[in-house]
């Protein structure tokens, strides 16, 4: 039973919502539905929540109001899911965390396989305290970890500690970034090669959003984001990681 994933569903529409939960629980998904963010909210506090599909016209909240929450409290994935198509929208649905944005009207097995995406990409960054038998790792002693001028990356817990002990939340898209740039140092990579890296397969539909996620990256790791010391803009070409690093 652990393995079935629990699907939150925060539409107003009605129709729309048992479209979605119809495709999903198809495809052998739990699912939850609601039609308000704070109830989302609560439910997320109350329970184990694998992935958010979330519309961004709610009566009590915008939609990327409680994206931006849902990701100051948690790791879990989210794909919005609106009729509001335009580029902007997208953009910023990504600037405040979410992992994919589908427009309306949609196709279900687009959704499907959007949802399926998220969760591979997040799952693992995701806190599972219902299962505390699947980490049997120790924590002290990492099995592989990067040091780059202070940085802690460790790539089997999935953990960042920064020079002054502080442990960064990263979302699984933004540590695959990092572990991009880690393992590819003093070397310009286009933005293809990043979202190949990142991504593979699961590329996500808006190809631009690799800049998206290297602003909010920078946001974290970077003590001046605007004037980035590890992350470098090559024009032209793409992104290079500048640090000195040593793998151990």
């Amino acid at each position: 039973m652990n393995d079935v994933k629990h699907i939150l569903i925060v539409e107003d529409d009605p129709v729309v919502a048992d479209v979605v939960a119809a495709c999903l629980e198809d495809a052998e998904f739990a699912t939850t539905i609601t039609d308000s963010g704070q109830a989302a909210l609560n439910i997320i506090s109350d329970s184990t929540v694998d992935l958010c599909v979330v519309d961004l016209g709610l009566p009590d909240m915008d939609g990327l109001s409680l994206t931006r929450e849902i990701k100051s409290r948690t790791n879990i994935g989210i794909v919005i899911l609106s009729g509001r198509g335009e580029t902007t929208e997208r953009i910023i649905g990504l600037e405040v965390g979410a992992d994919d944005y589908l427009g309306k009207p949609f196709e279900p097995r687009e959704l499907l396989a959007r949802v399926r995406s998220v969760i591979r990409r997040t799952q693992p960054c995701m806190p599972t305290p219902i299962d505390t038998h699947s980490s049997p790792a120790p924590a002290s002693e990492p099995d592989h970890y990067f040091v780059f001028d202070g940085w802690k990356v460790d790539v089997t817990s999935l953990e960042i500690v920064g020079p002054d002990g502080s442990h960064p939340q990263l979302s699984s898209s933004e540590f695959n970034l990092l572990q991009a740039f880690i393992e590819h140092p003093n070397r310009v990579l286009s933005r293809d090669q990043l979202l190949d890296m990142v991504h593979g397969d699961n590329t996500p539909a808006f190809d631009r959003s690799i800049d998206v996620q290297i602003t909010r990256l920078r946001k974290k790791i970077e003590s001046d984001p605007k004037a980035p010391k590890f992350i470098k803009t090559i024009r032209n070409r793409g992104y290079m990681f500048t640090a000195k690093v040593s793998r151990h």
